[in-house]
């Protein structure tokens, strides 16, 4: 495993769509391992391929319960409405107020390519539809109502 560096704002590759995964291999194990060490290390829950410059629909999260690999991640269903802040690794230091679902359902392959489905509540949910943006070349500053000033940032 190794760490990857993390793209920051500015970067175009922030803003483009990703191509879907079809070679379930090494090299994609090798991707997710890299991409969970490098969240880990920069105390994120969640990352997506684009954020460490490759342009594939991969998602790795980790909200405190135990790692969720995403590969070819699509949202089939969601309810309710939750608001709260958020960030990104790719954005260090800014907040941003969100609107998400409470509740998404995500139907997704594994690294060996065997589909499956996971639904996630609250802080899962948010983690879902913020990484899945990424895949989509949708970063969470243009979906934000309204971006926090430094004082109003929870350390």
């Amino acid at each position: 495993m190794a760490l990857r560096n993390i793209v920051k704002e500015g970067d175009d590759i922030l803003n483009k769509k990703c191509r879907p995964v079809q070679k379930f291999d090494k090299k994609l194990a090798i991707l997710l391992e890299d991409m969970a060490e490098t969240m880990r290390n920069a105390n994120g829950v969640g990352l997506a391929a684009p954020q460490v410059g490759i342009l594939r629909r991969v998602v790795v999260i980790d909200i405190g319960e135990g790692l969720i690999e995403l590969v070819n991640p699509k949202i089939i269903a969601f309810s309710g409405e939750q608001e709260g802040s958020e960030g990104c690794l790719s954005f260090p230091g800014q907040w941003g107020i969100v609107k998400r679902p409470n509740y998404v359902k995500v139907k997704a392959q594994d690294r060996n390519g065997e589909e499956f489905t996971i639904e996630g509540k609250e802080l899962l949910a948010r983690a879902f539809c913020h990484e899945l943006d990424h895949l989509d070349g949708v970063v969470f500053k243009s979906v934000c109502e309204r971006m926090l000033r430094p004082e109003e940032i929870e350390q």
